[in-house]
């Protein structure tokens, strides 16, 4: 008895040394996180005006906004996601319903999960010398290009997941009733996935709303307005990226302004990817 008593005793003594230093690794991640937010909402709020949404990125000294950084920035995030999504879905699409775990499906979602976890710098440089190069000047298809190939890899991840998690008596009964492969698919299984499927589409959009290596081999940035997308276009990440480094006050402002709306846009995706999954959830 008095061994059983003192090694629970053990046991509790280690289980909360265990629980205090999960508490206080989680203490300093969320003092850094919120010491980020709170500079962020400090610097940021400042440069949030109208003149940030309806003025054109300024020479130094001048007044100005970020109203072509965010219009290409939209453009090319839409482009991409717009190119990347169909793909994502139709290679994770025969993933997880037609390869039937064979080697080219293995080796598919092997080359894809590289490909999710490199870094976006790799995926610029590719097309960097794929289009810019050929094409002798960078552009805003270019930029897009890159935004597209970093959504495949996110959408087939997620594509895969949502359609493994469909129950196979779903299949088996539209199979009974001599539907098609085809049919199934779109019709039961999309159907049951959607929510989940959607969810992979926002966080792709959230991962590529704030990417700046790839776009700085691919687009660069461009001071004026411009909706020529065969020729450099702004883009917020970039335009952060300069106005931060350099040391000009107003431009600082613009770079902090710039910032917290990146962070309030990939805020609302997450949370809206997250609402949307947990309604997927509760209707299974």
């Amino acid at each position: 008895m008095a061994k059983d008593l003192a090694r629970y005793a053990r046991r509790r003594r280690k289980n909360w040394v265990i629980l205090g230093l999960s508490l206080c690794a989680t203490g300093i991640g969320l003092f850094f996180l919120g010491a980020i937010i709170f500079s962020l909402l400090t610097e940021g709020l400042a440069a949030i005006r109208p003149s940030l949404f309806t003025k054109m990125t300024p020479a130094p000294g001048s007044d100005g906004g970020l109203l072509n950084a965010i219009y290409g920035s939209a453009v090319m995030t839409a482009v991409g996601t717009v190119v990347g999504t169909p793909i994502g879905i139709l290679v994770g699409t025969y993933i997880a319903e037609y390869s039937r775990g064979n080697k080219l499906g293995q080796s598919i979602q092997f080359i894809n999960d590289v490909l999710l976890s490199a870094p976006s710098i790799i995926i610029g440089l590719f097309v960097y010398q794929l289009l810019v190069v050929p094409m002798g000047h960078f552009s805003g298809w270019a930029g897009s290009t890159t935004l597209a190939i970093l959504v495949i890899p996110v959408v087939t991840r997620t594509t895969v997941d949502m359609l493994i998690l469909v129950p196979n008596a779903l299949r088996e009964a539209a199979a009974a009733l001599g539907t098609p492969k085809w049919k199934i698919t779109v019709s039961v299984c999309y159907r049951a996935a959607r929510q989940g499927m959607l969810t992979g589409v926002m966080l792709a959009v959230a991962r590529i709303s704030g990417e700046t290596a790839p776009l700085l081999f691919t687009v660069l940035s461009n001071q004026f307005w411009s909706t020529d997308m065969n020729r450099p276009i702004a883009n917020l990440p970039v335009v952060i990226s300069n106005f931060a480094l350099s040391p000009y006050p107003d431009w600082q402002r613009l770079a902090w302004g710039g910032a917290l709306l990146i962070t309030l846009t990939i805020l609302t995706l997450n949370i809206t990817a997250r609402f949307l999954a947990n309604i997927g959830s509760a209707k299974q």
